[in-house]
């Protein structure tokens, strides 16, 4: 049978029932007992399975049948659900999404299974069995997920050397920690070490035999890093090689879930599942449209968009020209095509937004490992999930989302006897929270941890050149919490292997500016951080309201607005020296945008001595915006302004008007502080 027709669907569907198998996994951890979860995590194998032999992906119907009999075991109270069982499923279903991330890739899906086969075979025949390797790598390869190739491929495109480097020691070496130590002291002078193996908490407890690798970016040679690595005495062997970050992708799949493929889908519902829930018309990899789905593939979407963009122009210039002649068909015509574009409008962008969801499901297994792993207790909530982003955006948020959080787990939140000390409770709050806001979408990473230390922030800053003594002591708290986002900051007092080693929150930074972003930290020290992510919604075309600015034209997002007023001049009130005015009995500042944008002021005087007010909010914040004139609502084509002017104070694009005019969008985000 002809496969690759099917390939598309396949990666989709199996996909979804991986996510299931995750979510449902995660949910029988808390609740052992419940036997429906059970269920919903066996269909959801069971078809996976079907899809794998079908498609002869022999490795992945095999280990998902071993998966499928340990389920049918505990659903039928064989086997108890227990700590060690769940480590086990999970990597069985780490190794599945390897797998179908290698199919995706191009891969032909093939892995070496047999050592989780076995521990399958071992719980389903009731035998009890430990992770004898539970302190060892699981695979002599180091491994890499998204997030650290990113940084390499960086590296490498800076022109820095990146190696692979395999650290021997004596045999008869008594303090290995130590010697680990000096080496890595010597290799963090010469650049930065991005991953080890074993990971650094093995190697300080000396759980290793004698060899140990690492992967370093450098500006340093060959020669001069075995040179130096030799002088840190009973080191026996060391062996350095360039490593080939695309050599490495073509090996093996990243760990973390790739990114969804370039298709609209929905949130399952496992709980409702019935057997029959094979037919593949019922994945929720589809666009739902009564009873029926079509897939649709991204880049068609993408051509759509820019048809209809043009015509959204076409239309604008239609609408005036109707207004100017004095035919009444022709006004009824244009009348009649705005409404059905409208109509056509909302269809075609609500093809192209998905729930933010599709990210944050990859998150919770990966707070638990990584809490396990570090010995933490952490309560990780997510809110928001349904919030709706264009597609393109969330392809691309993954990845800093993934080290910010490892960032709070790793370093924000104290370890659980730390947290007793400062009499907080021993278990971390970590929050993941999305929410519209005007024409942006909101990202929170919050955490109670230890928050930012700025005095320690200052001196490293001081101590990397990074600053001068001069700027330091002008900085606001707001400035010295961004220094952690420079180049290749990094305050932690030892080496981690989780979040990175001064080489991420950067590559957050630039990656999030990228899509037209921004990040803000706000942070109190022993009480907790919270990263805030301003995304935009890269919907091409929005609702405004026109206004007038002396002579110019410009637009305000109506998402963004609450409504529009004229005020009296003697309505106008000082307070700390700034203007403000009582709407509906709340006190909010009074801006006047020609001031922000430096508009030309005109010679004539206000003599009606009246002036016209937008109101908008951000959150629970509320702003008086002072313009000349309202001109009245329109949707337009959402433009960007270039690279050139990407840092332009309170805009956020522009677009062309009917008459060919351009008004410059007002980013009302950036007004309310």
């Amino acid at each position: 049978m002809e496969t690759n027709q099917y390939l598309e669907v396949f990666i989709d569907e199996s996909q979804e029932n991986l996510q299931v198998m995750n979510d449902r996994l995660l949910a029988l951890e808390n609740n052992p007992n419940d036997l429906t979860i059970v269920n919903d995590i066996f269909r959801a194998a069971h078809t996976l399975k079907g899809m794998s032999a079908t498609m002869g992906f022999e490795d992945l119907a095999d280990l998902t049948h071993k998966l499928e009999n340990v389920f049918d075991a505990i659903r039928n109270e064989h086997v108890p659900v227990t700590s060690d069982v769940n480590d086990v499923l999970f990597d069985s279903i780490e190794a599945l999404e390897e797998i179908v991330a290698d199919v995706s890739n191009g891969g032909e899906g093939k892995k070496d299974v047999s050592a989780i086969v076995e521990k399958l075979k071992a719980i389903e025949s009731g035998e009890t069995f430990a992770e004898t390797d539970n302190h060892t790598p699981k695979n002599t390869n180091l491994k890499l997920d998204q997030f650290e190739q990113t940084v390499i491929e960086q590296a490498q495109t800076q022109g820095q050397n990146v190696y692979h480097i395999t650290v021997t020691l004596s045999e008869d070496c008594l303090l290995k920690a130590a010697r680990v130590y000096m080496v890595f002291e010597v290799l963090e002078k010469a650049g930065e070490v991005i991953k080890s193996l074993p990971p650094v908490e093995q190697l300080e407890e000396e759980d290793f035999e004698e060899s140990f690798q690492l992967l370093l970016v450098t500006e340093d040679s060959h020669d001069d890093l075995t040179s130096k690595i030799f002088k840190v005495s009973e080191v026996q062997d060391v062996h350095i090689e360039q490593f080939n970050i695309q050599a490495h992708q073509q090996e093996s799949a990243a760990k973390e879930e790739v990114t969804a493929s370039t298709e609209v889908k929905e949130k399952p519902q496992p709980s409702k599942e019935t057997e029959a829930s094979n037919d593949s018309s019922d994945q929720p990899s589809k666009k739902q449209v009564g009873n029926k789905t079509i897939r649709v593939n991204i880049d068609r979407l993408d051509a759509l968009m820019n048809l209809f963009e043009e015509l959204i122009i076409d239309r604008g210039r239609l609408e005036q020209l109707a207004q100017t002649l004095e035919h009444q068909d022709f006004r009824e015509t244009v009348e009649r095509m705005s409404r059905t574009s409208s109509d056509l409008q909302n269809v075609i962008l609500n093809m192209r937004m998905v729930p933010i969801e599709q990210v944050f499901n990859r998150f919770p297994r990966m707070v638990r490992s990584l809490a396990r792993d570090l010995g933490k207790d952490i309560d990780f909530q997510i809110e928001g999930a349904e919030t709706e982003l264009d597609r393109t955006v969330i392809d691309e948020i993954g990845d800093p989302l993934v080290h910010l959080i490892r960032n709070a787990v790793d370093h924000g939140i104290e370890m659980p006897e730390e947290r007793k000390q400062l009499q907080k409770p021993q278990t971390g709050q970590l929050l993941l929270k999305a929410y519209h806001s005007g024409n942006h979408v909101f990202v929170e990473i919050k955490d109670d941890g230890g928050g930012i230390n700025q005095e320690k922030v200052l001196q490293k800053a001081l101590e990397r050149q990074v600053i001068t003594q001069e700027q330091a002591q002008n900085l606001t708290n707001k400035q010295t919490n961004e220094l952690i986002m420079s180049s290749g900051f990094s305050t932690a007092d030892q080496i981690s292997d989780i979040s990175g080693r001064g080489v991420g929150l950067d590559v957050v930074k630039n990656t999030i500016e990228s899509l037209g972003g921004t990040i803000e930290i706000q942070s109190e020290y022993q009480k907790g951080t919270t990263f805030l992510i301003k995304l935009p919604l890269t919907l091409s075309i929005i609702s405004v309201m026109l206004v007038v600015l002396q002579d110019e034209t410009y637009a305000i997002p109506l998402s963004s607005i609450i409504e529009t007023t004229v005020i009296k001049d003697q309505d106008i009130y000082k307070a700390h020296g700034e203007k403000v005015i009582d709407f509906r009995g709340n006190i909010i500042p009074l801006i006047d945008l020609k001031d922000v944008l430096d508009v030309p002021q005109s010679d004539q005087t206000n003599e009606d001595q009246y002036s016209s007010v937008v109101i908008v909010r951000k959150g629970d914040q509320m702003a008086g915006l002072v313009v000349d004139s309202f001109i009245g609502q329109q949707e337009i084509v959402l433009k960007n302004l270039g690279n050139y002017l990407k840092q332009v104070f309170a805009l956020s694009g522009a677009t062309i008007l009917g008459d060919g005019d351009v008004a410059l969008i007002i980013d009302t985000n950036a007004l309310i502080k």
